[in-house]
């Protein structure tokens, strides 16, 4: 039996375990606190940061793969000199660490990306924002953002001020676009690869709220090129499990890498229901080693819908007798304001239809209605 670890104990952890259970892969999770959202194969609880402690907890295991990307890198380098394997490995998580890294990657491996330039004070700003297009502008934090925090979209220099004193700010052109792709690839260690259809993800506030798989009306080249973006991503990177590639479609049809993701990935979560391999199970069949499963779709459209605040156990029970076509997963976190506390997944035949299910459930569990 393979033996995996998990280092973090978030939803993305905790959406491995069924997974694991299926594929007779031993689960351990390395969580930050007992009450984790993974808290059902949590082995481990402490600071991922501290040396001794990771160290320790991956003694206990085969594999190292992650829940989310922020371990120190100079660990991970130190664990694979042991002869630990690291999926995916440090150099493809470096990616994911600094945002002028991954640009600056992408620059070399001449893949389309938004106009971009690095502020490291005031004075070098003024041609930064020249570079990227002028105001408005994209503003980012190189080390840090995520589900919308750390960027800003500035009308003015001052408005960066505070970012400045702290170190460099990337900035990026405000691109005009239609809309958001984003493409999931799985990779082994060998090289084998599996690619989803693309799909579109709607964001409110910076954080994806809407998921439509697949997306509609890309066209064939289109749909060619994100493959290929996410296949060259993977090798050229030694990705080794789920990699996703989000991706602004503009106007005229030219395709632009956004972000990236080294891990299961929010907008991957509707393939639980409409793929006939999860995200999840590919993922653990990639770090582990496994053939990769097929990625066909069972339906012709699949909707997911995030839940933000919480999930109240006896509103999605009322929720779930008004619509049973409609999955409904809890993250069983702590309720928070703003915080993902779970997502809706509603497949079949008619993405209109699908979607308006979703938002009905959404409704009620957001005590909306």
């Amino acid at each position: 039996m393979t033996r995996v670890g998990v280092v973090g104990g978030g939803q993305l952890a905790r959406m491995m375990i069924p997974a694991a259970i299926n594929l007779g892969i031993d689960l351990s999770v390395f969580a930050e606190s007992a009450n984790s959202s993974a808290k059902l194969a949590v082995t481990m609880i402490g600071d991922y940061t501290k040396w001794d402690e990771l160290e320790k907890f991956a003694s206990t295991v085969e594999v190292i793969t992650f829940d989310h990307e922020h371990v120190p890198l100079e660990h991970l380098e130190k664990l694979r000199s042991q002869g630990q394997s690291v999926y995916p490995p440090p150099q493809a998580l470096a990616l994911t660490h600094n945002k002028i890294l991954m640009r600056e990657a992408f620059s070399r491996l001449e893949l389309p990306q938004p106009l971009w330039a690095v502020a490291d004070n005031r004075e070098s700003l003024v041609a930064s924002v020249d570079a990227v297009g002028g105001l408005p502008c994209v503003a980012k934090l190189p080390v840090g953002g995520y589900d919308g925090k750390g960027v800003r979209v500035i009308d003015g220099l001052d408005q960066v001020d505070d970012w400045l004193a702290q170190g460099p700010v990337l900035l990026e052109e405000k691109v005009d676009f239609v809309r958001e792709i984003a493409q999931l690839v799985a990779r082994t260690p060998t090289g084998e690869r599996a690619a989803w259809p693309c799909v579109e993800t709607r964001q409110v506030g910076g954080v994806c709220s809407v998921v439509i798989a697949p997306a509609t009306d890309v066209s064939a080249e289109n749909t060619t090129t994100a493959a290929h973006l996410a296949h060259v991503i993977a090798t050229e990177f030694d990705v080794v499990g789920i990699l996703a590639v989000e991706i602004f479609e503009c106007p005229d049809g030219q395709l632009l890498i956004n972000e990236l993701a080294v891990r299961p990935h929010n907008s991957g979560h509707v393939f639980t229901e409409l793929s006939v391999t999860s995200q999840f199970e590919q993922h653990l069949r990639a770090v582990s080693g496994y053939p990769l499963g097929a990625t066909d779709f069972i339906c012709a459209v699949g909707v997911m819908v995030n839940i933000f605040g919480e999930v109240n156990p006896v509103r999605a029970k009322a929720a779930a007798q008004q619509y049973p076509q409609v999955k409904i997963h809890s993250y069983q976190k702590p309720a928070r304001p703003g915080r993902k506390a779970g997502h809706l997944v509603v497949v079949g035949d008619d993405a209109n239809a699908a979607l308006g299910a979703a938002l009905d459930v959404k409704a009620i569990l957001e005590h909306s209605q």
